[in-house]
């Protein structure tokens, strides 16, 4: 990671142009891209815009003079941590599950010694011929690992399996297998973002919770090995890499969801902004404004942390507390009332809605500060200090 350089190779695909913003999103992130095209590659996409992304040389000539030894299948891999081909056209695939050096890139994936991924892109009739699924289950047994292929409509104006992840997939696929396996083989249960309370047909009472810091503790929780599923309240947010996302809408319904999946999961982080009310008479028809004021009757919201704990065997719960003041007082009384193992607080005013967060970490052992830094910076601090905690509960456990 020190160095985090990666040879970025694009073989000839209409998906080409997509390797222009996942080259972006890499330089972006800090790593050194050095883009290996096909003379096919180039008739979609020209060498110089990846030249000005990437701030690198990008070379396509198996004979490039610029080496000087003229060995850039061998030296344009040294110290690199892995080799991406993103398109990965069936050609290329077929290339490298037979060992075949015709070109620059084949020659340079056979001489590697990092990691080889793949995110493959054709027609949807190409991936399922016989001798490209032949090609693809050798690749995955000489232990290339592939990314997709996603399924959507394609250029050839038909739908199907085929096509190239998105760019971001790709990033979020590729950033997640370099962080550490922590939560393998777990299952993790999240909820995120705001619910609503319905007042009539088009009104309701929310809150300002936007859902990135519990998208991103999804993301973390992916990244770090685990099986994760992401109970959301209404957010425009994608979802994330990795995650099984149910969509609720009020706080009883987001309280169901959870009830559905908690029977399996190791560990449950509840992040979502929940109503504390909800309203007891709504109307099916959109209320007429009139010069009357209004009233509404509200009724107390389940308190779906405190319905986790009181179950006879509870996962590993985490909590959130969001207050505007006496930040500690107040998160510290929450995490013994509802007896929690692990409690992340912080000040409404200085998280919702940004993109960056600061937590203090609040267990039997005192208190954690993660100082400010962007939410996917947090969430995996926040994972790695859940990862600890829990080890140490099994271990514990096994020893009673």
């Amino acid at each position: 990671m020190s160095h985090k350089k990666i040879v970025l190779g694009v073989t000839g695909g209409i998906a080409a142009y997509k390797s222009a913003e996942l080259t972006r999103l890499l330089v972006k992130a800090g790593y050194q891209v050095h883009v290996v095209m096909t003379e096919a590659a180039t008739h979609f996409v020209g060498a110089v815009t990846f030249q000005a992304l990437s701030g690198h040389p990008v070379f396509v000539d198996q004979w490039d003079a610029r080496m000087p030894n003229n060995m850039a299948h061998i030296d344009l891999t040294r110290g690199a941590m892995a080799v991406l081909v993103a398109p990965a056209s069936a050609d290329f695939l077929a290339k490298v599950a037979h060992g075949h050096c015709d070109d620059l890139l084949s020659t340079l994936v056979a001489a590697r010694t990092c990691p080889l991924i793949v995110a493959p892109a054709m027609n949807k009739q190409m991936w399922e011929n016989p001798a490209n699924q032949r090609n693809v289950a050798q690749l995955v047994a000489d232990g290339v690992v592939i990314f997709g292929p996603g399924s959507g409509e394609q250029a050839c104006g038909e739908v199907g399996d085929g096509r190239m992840l998105e760019a971001e997939h790709i990033f979020e696929f590729f950033e997640a297998g370099l962080q550490p396996k922590l939560l393998l083989g777990r299952m993790v249960l999240i909820t995120a973002g705001p619910t609503f309370e319905r007042i009539d047909a088009v009104r309701g009472i929310t809150n300002t919770s936007s859902g990135k810091m519990g998208y991103a503790i999804a993301r973390a929780a992916y990244e770090a090995g685990a099986e994760v599923i992401l109970v959301s309240g209404e957010t425009a947010l994608p979802t994330p890499v990795g995650s099984r996302r149910i969509n609720v809408q009020s706080a009883q319904q987001m309280l169901n969801a959870v009830d559905n999946e908690i029977a399996t999961a190791d560990i449950f982080i509840g992040v979502a902004a929940v109503s504390d009310y909800y309203v007891l008479n709504p109307s099916e028809q959109k209320i007429k404004k009139d010069a009357h004021i209004l009233t509404l009757e509200l009724g107390p919201n389940p308190d779906i942390l405190a319905n986790i704990t009181a179950k006879p065997n509870p996962p590993f719960c985490v909590g959130f507390a969001a207050e505007s003041e006496n930040l500690l007082e107040y998160a510290e009384a929450k995490r013994k009332r509802k007896k929690l193992p692990l409690l992340a607080a912080n000040l409404v005013q200085q998280a919702m809605g940004r993109e960056d967060n600061e937590l203090i970490l609040l267990d039997d052992s005192g208190e954690t500060r993660l100082t400010r830094a962007p939410k996917l910076d947090i969430a995996r601090k926040l994972i790695a200090h859940i990862a600890r905690l829990y080890d140490a509960e099994q271990t514990a456990k096994t020893e009673q």
